[in-house]
């Protein structure tokens, strides 16, 4: 058995991110909609032994022109904490990672939130950071416009230290329930925050018991310079995009870097970047998968999907010139980085850019189990990932063929768990319990 394992998340809201996952023949239109679908799914991957079902958020509807937002199978979408819940009642091991925003939630909300979800689940609860990229979601939170790209990375820095203080508010053996005395907590072991910064001012304590993991675990997504330092900082798993494996031995690097540099285990953090999983007997096949689900997306969504992508309304360009100088907004900066860098590497036009935006233009593995085993392997041991999200093309066949043909094989190799090894999702991902600040 190979020393070093994978880990493997599943990326699953939306269930996925191709635009034309859900016409896809045998897809389920409503799975991303659907709480039967969805026990199945996650139910599935538990008995793969994944490490973590993967919720992302967005926070507006209306964030794409409308001829191509009717064509969107991710409008409508469960609310994570409600989901989550619900399915940690019907699962038993696999983590529950649920997004919530910096920007637009306050820290106590989160704190108490998380930590509500920790206990449900018996400590399987992840906590994905993000401090919400898409402008139009200031529109729906009182704002005319979007916050800065360096203020959010400020308020979200805040945030953490706010939060994991508030988990902290009770020690694991404040409650002792003393039926005869009639105490119920030791109020020695009860603290209280006090939080006055910049941006927030919390007091506390947070009136739920310390998390089962001490703390869910700490995810953060973004890749931009404020956004590495910030996982640097405090992340125990990055979320992330690179396109190829120098691209993610060059983040993996540089994340990993960062942590030793501030006396932090670079051990103590998973990279795990979203990779896109096309399977079938041979390569050939798989490509020409692929090629028919990338058919069915409309050149409506494609568009607004670059548009997305580039922060920039990209209808206005003229299709079939290269991509022109795009200005800098306060969407992400480092997904629109890629969309240059890959118009200029492949020297595309609007149209073929948009295309590829359109299904899915990130990390992607397509082909057999065994050549796919290959590329995941060479990740892991050449440090371009420490595993991956898994994005499935479609479901439920997408799902079911990673889970029944290409984690068998990578359980073959040594590369991929074949029980559980414990029972949180720190367990899993073999990080350790955090002390509390106040010990």
């Amino acid at each position: 058995m190979t020393e070093k394992q994978l880990h493997l998340g599943a990326f699953m809201r939306p269930v996925s991110l191709h635009t034309g996952a859900w016409r896809y023949p045998g897809s389920y239109p409503d799975a991303n909609f659907n709480f039967g679908h969805i026990v199945s799914f996650a139910q599935k991957l538990e008995a793969a032994k994944f490490d973590a079902f993967f919720m992302a958020d967005h926070l507006a509807v209306l964030n794409m022109p409308e001829e191509a937002l009717k064509r969107s199978h991710t409008v409508t979408s469960f609310e994570p904490f409600t989901l989550l819940s619900a399915l940690a009642a019907l699962t038993s091991r696999i983590g529950l990672v649920a997004t919530a925003s910096t920007t637009f939630d306050e820290p106590y909300h989160v704190a108490r939130r998380f930590a509500s979800l920790d206990h449900i689940s018996a400590g399987r609860a992840g906590w994905n950071i993000v401090t919400t990229a898409n402008p139009d979601a200031a529109l729906n939170f009182g704002l005319e416009e979007h916050v800065a790209h360096g203020e959010r990375y400020e308020r979200a820095r805040e945030f953490y230290d706010v939060v994991t203080g508030l988990w902290d508010s009770f020690e694991d053996d404040a409650f002792i329930r003393d039926v005869k005395s009639g105490e119920y907590f030791d109020l020695a072991k009860m603290h209280v925050l006090n939080h006055k910064g910049p941006e927030l001012s919390v007091r506390g304590p947070l009136n739920i018991a310390r998390p089962p993991q001490g703390w869910p675990v700490i995810v953060q997504a973004g890749q931009s310079e404020p956004g590495r330092q910030l996982a640097a900082e405090t992340a125990e798993v990055v979320f992330c995009a690179p396109r190829d494996l120098a691209t993610g031995q060059a983040l993996y690097a540089d994340i990993k870097g960062r942590m030793a540099t501030l006396g932090r285990d670079p051990g103590h953090l998973k990279i795990l970047p979203a990779a896109f999983v096309v399977i079938a007997d041979t390569i050939e096949e798989a490509k020409a998968k692929r090629a028919d689900l990338d058919s069915l997306v409309h050149y409506d969504s494609a568009i607004a999907s670059l548009s997305i992508a580039l922060g920039h309304d990209a209808s206005k360009f003229d299709p079939d010139q290269p991509l022109p100088d795009v200005p800098e907004t306060n969407a992400s900066k480092s997904g629109r980085e890629q969309v240059i860098r890959l118009a200029r590497q492949e020297q595309l036009t609007v149209r073929q850019l948009a295309q590829r935006y359109g299904g899915y233009s990130g990390l992607a593995f397509v082909g057999t189990p065994a050549t796919i085993a290959d590329e995941m392997a060479e990740w892991l041991q050449s440090r371009g990932s420490d595993g991956f999200n898994v994005v499935f093309p479609y479901l439920p066949q997408g799902l079911d063929d990673v889970v029944e043909r290409l984690v068998p094989e990578l359980q073959r190799r040594g590369l991929f768990r074949s029980e559980y090894e414990g029972a949180t999702l720190r367990d899993h991902l073999g990080l350790p319990r955090p002390k509390s600040r106040y010990l």
